[in-house]
């Protein structure tokens, strides 16, 4: 049931796009994720940071896209979370000495900390160096 929820809006944008365009895809995403949000706050009375900063993003980056009607927004989503997130972890990791993938994840892997280490650096390293694209719909 959980997978079904989180990829419930993808689903449904995928549907909207090929059927009706990239505009009516962003508004179809824009209402699938509020309403994917409010089942998932339904269901754990709480929306984890990363729900809240994919809503956000695909809220600002959708409403950019319609109102200037210019579909480079919504394509640059992925890239401003996947980048944030990269960040995140490597300001947390160096200048915290906090290890958030670990935090995050610790309780359902069970890794040394060298493994958590190189995982977090890697996944750190990923999207800082990779150069910004625009993904391809």
């Amino acid at each position: 049931m959980k997978i079904l929820i989180d990829f419930f809006p993808i689903l449904l944008f995928f549907g909207a796009y090929k059927f009706y365009g990239i505009y009516v895809g962003t508004a179809v995403l824009m209402a699938a994720t509020a309403l994917q949000m409010a089942i998932i706050y339904a269901i754990d009375r709480r929306l984890q940071t990363m729900h809240k900063v994919t809503l956000v993003l695909i809220l600002l980056f959708g409403t950019l896209t319609l109102v200037l009607q210019d579909d480079r927004f919504i394509k640059w989503k992925p890239t401003v979370l996947y980048g944030a997130m990269s960040v995140a972890l490597a300001v947390a990791l160096w200048a915290l000495k906090k290890n958030f993938l670990k935090m995050l994840l610790g309780s359902q892997l069970d890794l040394p900390d060298a493994v958590w280490q190189r995982l977090n650096v890697a996944l750190s390293l990923i999207h800082i160096s990779e150069p910004t694209r625009q993904a391809e719909i």
